[in-house]
């Protein structure tokens, strides 16, 4: 399988802008595990993953604050049912759907360094408009655009990633940007205690507006620096030498060569006929449907009896827990190999968790609980994106695949938006209830991948990873 080699698009980039000639890179030799190749992975590790992960940081925190806001005012300020709510965060997720295959169409013939930061500032631009949203509809009609605009970052990230690291390297470097949404979530609860708060009614302006406006800011400031910092793929990047780049393609290749030029249409036929594909498009679509809980957080807080910044607050521990337990288990899983097991074993956590939530009262346990069971869900989600990103061949093939798998998979909060009526509270049984039975589903279906479905997707063959 080959992890980046689109070698005619690639050495065409090189012949252009790098001075290497064609005849150079055919006739590389590639030694793994050479002193040469650990320090190249610690440089791309230092131009690459800080950068992507401050701007994680702020692209989940524009996704996530609606959750904060809905306990900050906007509820009663808006007259928002429990239904308008949950509409108002799926249709979020009907934008995603829309435009991530297109999103990732443009990336693999674009440049990283200014797709990711250009669909950044527009994101947080139209954050600091929320300003003017005073009705349900203005805030269904943000949130279905601000869906169309962010489709774009997550599979950009995750195809640029593949292009600069080997499979065994996968892991725990995606386990360490998905840390950025866990970070995101304590870091916004404290944020969002802070800032609703402590700027109520200054400017005439409430202070669940503020807590749009001041995220906004941040966003397109860190986009503003990500335009210079990111850099794009390995043959066309400046702070690479010469013989940087030869090692950077090379180490990804493993089995025959593969020239990748297919245009779009032949792209995306190839990534629907390919039976993983579908496979890992419904277990991402199973797991990102529990994932919804994370909006909810504020509210399940409230219904343990917490209440004010201290419901906000409360949060903080809760991705705590899931950052820990989803790093080790990323470099775990890096060390032995065995990427599905890990998710296996991460659904497992989850489906006890909440078991839990719906058994006991006692709301000390129930909160313990909803921490472990957030981790569970937080472990298996990137410990799967490592997985599945390097199962398809080509970038172009790759992009498509990943964007249809992300698309479909957010797809699930459309519909997982609805799994916690008000209703239901304090104990939400009907929540917790699908929460288990879909991840065990999805460990179920993970089994059956890890079996049935080999890196050419043919069935009955034993893949290891």
């Amino acid at each position: 399988m080959s992890i980046l080699v689109d070698d005619k698009q690639d050495l065409q980039h090189v012949e252009d802008g790098s001075g290497i000639q064609d005849d150079d890179l055919r006739s590389f030799e590639y030694v793994s595990g050479t002193v040469e190749e650990k320090n190249l992975v610690r440089k791309i590790d230092r131009h690459i993953l800080p950068m992507l992960w401050l701007m994680y940081v702020f692209n989940y925190l524009d996704r996530t604050n609606i959750g904060n806001a809905k306990v900050g005012g906007m509820e009663a300020d808006l007259k928002l049912t429990s239904s308008d709510y949950s509409l108002v965060l799926s249709i979020f997720f009907v934008g995603y759907l829309l435009n991530e295959v297109p999103s990732n169409m443009i990336l693999s013939r674009s440049k990283p360094s200014l797709f990711l930061p250009t669909i950044m500032v527009l994101w947080g631009s139209m954050s600091i408009g929320a300003k003017g949203v005073t009705s349900l509809g203005g805030m269904v009609a943000f949130r279905l655009v601000l869906g169309l605009v962010e489709a774009g970052f997550f599979p950009g990230v995750m195809l640029l990633l593949s292009c600069w690291y080997k499979p065994a390297e996968l892991s725990k470097r995606i386990a360490l940007f998905y840390t950025a949404s866990l970070v995101s979530g304590a870091f916004g609860g404290l944020l969002a205690g802070g800032i609703i708060g402590g700027l109520e009614g200054v400017g005439n302006t409430r202070g669940w507006k503020w807590l749009f406006i001041i995220e906004g800011l941040c966003t397109v400031c860190i986009a503003s620096v990500a335009y210079f910092v990111l850099p794009n793929f390995p043959t066309t990047t400046k702070w690479l030498t010469d013989e940087e780049k030869r090692l950077a393609v090379y180490r990804l290749q493993v089995g025959p060569e593969q020239v990748d030029d297919m245009t779009h249409k032949q792209a995306f036929i190839e990534a629907l006929k390919d039976p993983k594909t579908w496979c890992f498009m419904i277990i991402y679509n199973v797991l990102n449907s529990v994932g919804t809980i994370s909006y909810f957080f504020p509210t399940l807080m409230k219904a343990l009896g917490y209440t004010g910044r201290t419901a906000q607050f409360m949060t903080v521990p809760i991705y705590v827990v899931a950052l820990v337990v989803s790093v080790t288990a990323g470099w775990n899983a890096d060390r032995t190999r065995q990427k599905a097991y890990h998710v296996l074993a991460a659904a497992c956590l989850a489906v006890v968790s909440f078991v839990v939530c719906v058994a006991v009262h006692n709301n000390a346990a129930r909160y313990a609980m909803i921490c472990f069971g957030g981790a569970g869900v937080w472990t298996a989600v990137p410990l799967f994106l490592s997985w599945m990103v390097t199962m398809f061949d080509g970038r172009e093939k790759r992009a498509i695949s990943i964007a249809l798998i992300n698309g479909v998979g957010n797809l699930s909060s459309v519909y997982g938006s609805f799994f916690w009526p008000a209703t239901d509270a304090p104990q939400y049984v009907m929540g917790f209830s699908i929460s288990t039975g879909l991840m065990a589903l999805a460990g179920v279906l993970v089994f059956v991948a890890k079996w049935k479905i080999n890196d050419r997707g043919v069935a009955g063959i034993p893949q290891r990873g």
